[in-house]
């Protein structure tokens, strides 16, 4: 077993052992907030990071997700366990539907049209106080029944199955980006001509890589609203889109390990800046544009260029001394 994989068997191993820790409940919720959010920057990474088109759409996928999954478990009484993958298809059937005339557009173009999506997502949860609830929202949305004894109503055993869905969804970006569907996704992004020369249809793999990533956004709103028994339009604006952006510029673009640390940083970075209440939203802000402008590819490429250098400090010593 290489360093890498024992780094990252290391890291998993924690990351089950973490509600034992005495970290508090307040941690362990940020802790499983962020996890939630990993999913959904995964899937924006697809898009963004893997294909080279900016969707303004996610928290539009993440809302569509969230509120499908609570309606369909709470007024119509199905098990949650069904609800949250009806809720990822019909995310997946929502991105089809913005994704086929969105993805006809570049550039801007394309950021204008999926930032409209999600304005009028909003619009209409906020409106649609019948279906919706409206700004109000919906409250008592139910969480997933026992399985083994297992009381998915408590925080902590909830954790397990946000981290389990985390994990299965890293293995499946992984597997996506080693197939040839991948391949194609990254020859998409590194040069669209080139791609469709050697054959690569470009919408049939646009419209893929934004499907994945809508059902992955309404993974992680299916997730988060059992979790939080509680859903308002709140969390569904243009605003919570760019910050998903962020988030996956921030860990690295089209990496595998960015958003999970972008995704960490968005959600525990903003709550430790309130101890400096007056200041906070400048210091966060200002942090973001030195990370932006100075890192550019990302938080992992700077650990990935520390761990080389680590690997070559340890390389020359065992050098110097046979």
């Amino acid at each position: 077993m290489n360093k890498k994989r024992i780094i990252l068997t290391l890291i998993i191993l924690f990351s089950f052992v973490i509600p034992f820790l005495d970290i508090g409940s307040y941690n362990l919720h940020l802790v499983s907030y962020s996890l939630i959010w990993v999913i959904l920057a995964q899937g924006l990474n697809v898009i963004q990071g893997f294909t080279g088109y900016v969707s303004i759409a996610q928290a539009g996928f993440f809302g569509i997700g969230a509120y499908s999954s609570a309606i369909l478990s709470l007024n119509l009484g199905i098990s949650v366990w069904l609800t949250i993958p009806l809720a990822i298809v019909i995310s997946g059937i929502f991105g089809i539907l913005i994704g086929y005339p969105a993805l006809r557009t570049q550039g801007h173009y394309f950021a204008i049209v999926t930032m409209s999506f999600t304005m009028i997502i909003w619009v209409f949860m906020m409106s649609s106080v019948k279906f919706t609830g409206g700004e109000e929202g919906i409250p008592n949305i139910p969480s997933p029944s026992s399985v083994f004894g297992i009381d998915f109503s408590l925080k902590e055993n909830y954790y397990y199955l946000i981290l389990i869905s985390v994990l299965i969804t890293i293995l499946f970006i992984y597997r996506l980006m080693q197939s040839r569907v991948g391949r194609a996704f990254i020859t998409i992004r590194e040069n669209e001509q080139l791609a469709q020369a050697v054959g690569i249809s470009l919408l049939k793999y646009k419209m893929l890589s934004f499907t994945i990533s809508a059902m992955l956004g309404g993974f992680a709103g299916a997730l988060y609203v059992h979790y939080t028994h509680f859903v308002n339009p709140t969390p569904f604006t243009v605003d919570y889109s760019l910050n998903a952006i962020l988030a996956v510029i921030l860990g690295g673009s089209g990496t595998i390990i960015g958003p999970i640390i972008g995704a960490f940083i968005m959600i525990f970075l903003p709550e430790y800046l309130r101890i400096a209440e007056e200041y906070r939203l400048i210091i966060y802000a200002v942090m973001l544009i030195l990370i932006v402008f100075y890192m550019p590819k990302g938080i992992t490429n700077l650990i990935k260029i520390a761990y080389n250098k680590v690997l070559s400090k340890v390389a020359r010593k065992s050098e110097t001394k046979k």
